[in-house]
């Protein structure tokens, strides 16, 4: 075989190989691309809960009822055990769209992670949808045939998330105390999902910066600090998005004074 024709075979089977849109590879995060193209990968779908609800409230997510109001306006989905990843899922975006042409309309609709379906393993991907998001694929008056269906097969693509001015927000556990501190995470722009969380409390002493303190997943969307002591507000929260691994820094989100079970607002969100 001559060098040229060598060379011609490489590249021909390199193609093969790694194709994403010919052969049904596809990363094993689902990665967003910086270009914003979107690459739709298989998948199934089942939804559940009321057939115009938000699937459940609370999920194990931690968002609560949060799910049925606007940002979420109830287009959630509990995610398979690849879409969940153990909570660190929470909060990511993806489109979903059905090809049934005699029910689906075909447009995508987007949904986040809000929710766990740990026994969705008949596929790699599974989504099983709110009722409200399931019916949006439908074609006009046909959501209720559509929920028929059983498993749906479907296809899905991942983008980023993006709340229309909406700042992050961190909901103060009801058990937290100045000895611990446990919040869960939402609207965040971007990625969606986070791969850590710090907290840094207020300066002790004027002469020294304090240090980031990392944060343990407790569950779900749910950061916790047990410091084994008596911690010091306002404190400042940095988040790492879990696919790009960007930071953002909500300087004294946490007020001192701050009261279990309520909500702190950042002034500042991932730039998408």
């Amino acid at each position: 075989m001559t060098s040229l024709s060598m060379l011609l075979f490489f590249m021909f089977t390199s193609q093969l190989l790694f194709s994403p849109v010919c052969f049904g590879f596809y990363p094993r995060h689902y990665a967003l691309s910086p270009t914003r193209r979107h690459w739709w990968f298989p998948a199934g779908a089942t939804w559940y809960g009321e057939a115009r609800g938000d699937g459940s409230e609370g999920g194990a997510c931690g968002y609560g009822s949060a799910v049925g109001l606007a940002p979420f306006s109830s287009m959630i989905a509990a995610g398979g055990p690849s879409l969940f990843k153990a909570g660190k899922g929470c909060g990511a975006c993806y489109q979903v769209r059905c090809t049934d042409r005699s029910l689906c309309s075909g447009r995508p609709v987007r949904v986040v992670i809000a929710d766990e379906c740990p026994g969705c393993l008949s596929e790699a991907v599974h989504f099983d949808l709110s009722g409200t998001a399931f019916g949006a694929m439908a074609l006009p008056g046909k959501a209720d045939k559509l929920r028929n269906a059983g498993i749906l097969p479907i296809q899905f693509s991942r983008v980023p998330c993006e709340y229309s001015g909406r700042k992050v927000a961190f909901h103060v556990d009801v058990g937290s105390n100045p000895y611990y501190f446990s919040v869960v995470i939402e609207f965040e722009d971007g990625d969606g999902d986070l791969a850590g969380v710090s907290l840094q409390e207020s300066q002790r002493d004027s002469l020294l910066s304090s240090e980031w303190m990392p944060m343990q997943q407790s569950w779900g969307a749910n950061w916790m600090l047990n410091a084994g002591y008596s911690l010091q507000a306002p404190f400042s929260i940095r988040l790492t998005s879990l696919n790009s691994r960007e930071t953002l820094v909500a300087r004294h989100v946490i007020p001192a004074g701050w009261t279990p079970g309520a909500t702190y607002y950042s002034p500042v969100n991932y730039g998408y």
